[in-house]
């Protein structure tokens, strides 16, 4: 059963900012020419995980154990919040258990036995490896950390939006790649606590897989239809009833659906043309802007390059692939 969640407190907001900036340095926004047109990139690729989950994913062990300094936690992944998860786990040392699909990928699996947690694999999805989570939760009495549906996770991925503001005042529109929707609550709560909402949001999802973008049209999760993407990590993202829903419905945010082949372009483009590795969920946002998807053709324009987690396999598999 999904824990029913509340927006994140600002006390829970500024412990977030706390523990953020005691163990990770701020990332670069950096300004990248997008098939000729300047675009601000926010490089959360460049975090000590790979993805901007880190974040979100200190926050929330941090609070686990300021509530229980003995407590251990217990999560469920498509690899990135769960790498998150591991991270934190070991530098606030709080034993952690991650459990992704089975088919999760090979590149965030091999990393995630870097870190001394219990790792589980169990089921064909995230949807299957949370059920296996939740009912581990209860049996063990430890707490469950979601990978969105979560205030103090939610306050941590706050931090992204706040930085930008910080490094890229000019800032006038931010693309956002949507899974579960944490990021792209926390850029809402931190736009709206700086007062900025001359800065518009808008948000992506792959075709393959769009949860959130059928659920906030009347649909539930169990009547989502989810094929194969390789932006895996926003694939099968949401739960029905998470606070994410209701914070993203709240503020009409659009959002706009990627082809999987323009995804996978992206990645091609990024590394080719631009010289940064992202993942499939990074991309989606490059594709958005680069594909004129997003509704915008001359404001200052950016996205989130939320994650480098991409095999090599299927990195040189993409850029081998033909042009047409």
């Amino acid at each position: 059963m999904i824990r029913q969640v509340l927006p994140p407190s600002v006390e829970q907001i500024e412990a977030a900012r706390r523990v953020i900036a005691d163990h990770l340095v701020p990332t670069p926004t950096i300004t990248l020419s997008l098939r000729g047109r300047p675009v601000l990139v926010k490089m959360e690729s460049l975090q000590p995980t790979g993805s901007f989950k880190v974040r979100g994913a200190l926050a929330a062990v941090d609070a686990s154990r300021r509530g229980d300094p003995n407590g251990a936690v217990i999560t469920a992944s498509a690899g990135n919040h769960g790498l998150g998860i591991a991270y934190a786990s070991s530098v606030l040392g709080v034993p952690a258990t991650v459990v992704v699909p089975e088919n999760a990928s090979a590149a965030k699996v091999k990393k995630l036995g870097n870190y001394m947690i219990e790792l589980i694999q169990f089921g064909s999805s995230f949807d299957e490896a949370q059920v296996h989570a939740l009912a581990l939760a209860d049996e063990r009495s430890i707490r469950f950390i979601s990978p969105f549906n979560n205030s103090d996770v939610i306050a941590g991925q706050s931090t992204v939006f706040d930085e930008i503001l910080l490094q890229a005042p000019e800032l006038e529109h931010l693309v956002i790649s949507v899974g579960g929707g944490g990021l792209l609550s926390g850029a809402l709560i931190s736009r709206d606590a700086h007062g900025r909402s001359d800065i518009r949001i808008t948000g992506v999802q792959p075709t393959e897989s769009a949860a959130l973008y059928h659920v906030l049209r009347g649909a539930t999760m169990a009547e989502v239809e989810h094929r194969p993407t390789i932006a895996d990590g926003l694939a099968g993202g949401g739960d029905d009833g998470s606070v994410t829903n209701d914070l993203i419905a709240s503020h009409d945010i659009p959002l706009v659906l990627v082809p999987e082949i323009e995804i996978r372009r992206a990645v091609r483009e990024a590394a080719e043309n631009n010289g940064i590795v992202i993942e499939g969920s990074a991309s989606a946002s490059y594709a958005a802007i680069t594909n004129d998807l997003v509704d915008d053709a001359t404001s200052r324009i950016g996205f989130i390059a939320s994650g480098r987690n991409i095999s090599l396999e299927l990195l040189l598999e993409i850029l081998q692939e033909p042009l047409a």
